[in-house]
């Protein structure tokens, strides 16, 4: 007996998002897939191309997994029969996934209040303003919160649909399906997103000279005090400033610019991770992997390892 995934091809479905199911689930004799849309409102556009031949909502209800992938404008609006749709297969007891922006779907047919979801990155915000109901951990590749399954951006939704299969049937077989694809080993679900960096743009320039000094030797110990006098200005102006500036007080700041520094010394050289602490002003190297590990979810060493299998 297979197991039945429904994919929902919504308008502007991200062509990878859409095709990473239907890689995953689609060429495993373990499951039957299809992909569904709201057929009243014409070929489902993908890109340049738009998608024929697609099933009907109502085959969402006899789905035991409903996939949602990504979009190119989460905000807009989806129709009433599709919001239904993924309500009737939520309350016959469906898994419901997203992949990427997948998730504001599944928002927006209120099927989230008071869960912890997971988007990319850079959607997580509007996501939150538009659906104060939901908590948002921008943090992880994915969340599995049982019968609910949010993932991070693009190529986090290969980490999830893995992680399905483990969860159906067994680590080998989700191992031997990242082979049959030609996908590095599954990277587990509170692994960090890899942003571009966790530093925020500063929103002020009174500061701008000072935080200039603190990149350029961020293994410096910069006490308030001695920033302060560079300014100058009292310490408890300095600390207002800087958070009205940046967001973050003058130790948070310098802890991200560090954790940015090591993740950037782990992408492009060799330098041994017990040196690693000394060149960011992170500390001794335990202390440097409690706070890399806190940061981004994963040791240095599992974050050298995943770019350096990336090429």
């Amino acid at each position: 007996m297979t197991h039945s995934v429904a994919v929902l091809a919504l308008p502007s479905v991200l062509p990878l998002d859409l095709g990473i199911p239907m890689q995953v689930f689609g060429l495993d004799p373990r499951y039957t897939v299809m992909v569904c849309a709201d057929e009243r409102l014409g070929p489902t556009p993908v890109g340049d191309v738009a998608i024929v031949g697609t099933r009907p909502l109502e085959a969402l209800s006899h789905a035991q997994t409903v996939v949602v992938p990504g979009v190119a404008d989460p905000t807009a609006p989806i129709s009433g029969p599709t919001l239904e749709a993924l309500r009737t297969a939520a309350d016959r007891g469906a898994r419901m996934v997203s992949i990427c922006t997948g998730v504001f779907a599944l928002a927006a047919a209120g099927l989230l209040r008071g869960r912890t979801v997971t988007t990319h990155w850079q959607e997580a915000d509007r996501l939150r303003d538009l659906h104060p109901e939901v908590s948002v951990d921008a943090r992880p590749l994915f969340i599995d919160d049982g019968d609910v399954l949010t993932s991070a951006g693009v190529v986090a939704g290969v980490d999830l649909c893995l992680h399905i299969v483990g969860r159906d049937f067994g680590g080998a077989a989700a191992n031997q399906r990242a082979r049959s694809i030609v996908a590095a080993p599954r990277r587990d679900g509170g692994q960090a997103q890899f942003i571009a960096a966790s530093v925020r743009e500063p929103r002020g320039e009174r500061l701008r000279d000072l935080r200039a000094v603190m990149i350029a030797d961020p293994a410096r110990r910069h006490t308030i005090a001695e920033l302060a006098a560079r300014v100058p200005c009292s310490p408890r102006t300095l600390v207002r400033t800087f958070v009205e500036e940046t967001g973050s007080t003058p130790a948070q700041w310098i802890a991200a610019i560090r954790i940015d520094l090591a993740r950037e010394i782990l992408e492009t050289t060799d330098l041994p991770i017990e040196q690693l602490g000394e060149r960011t002003g992170l500390g001794s190297p335990s202390a440097t992997r409690a706070a890399f590990r806190k940061a981004c979810g994963v040791s240095p060493e599992q974050y050298r390892r995943t770019f350096t299998a990336g090429g």
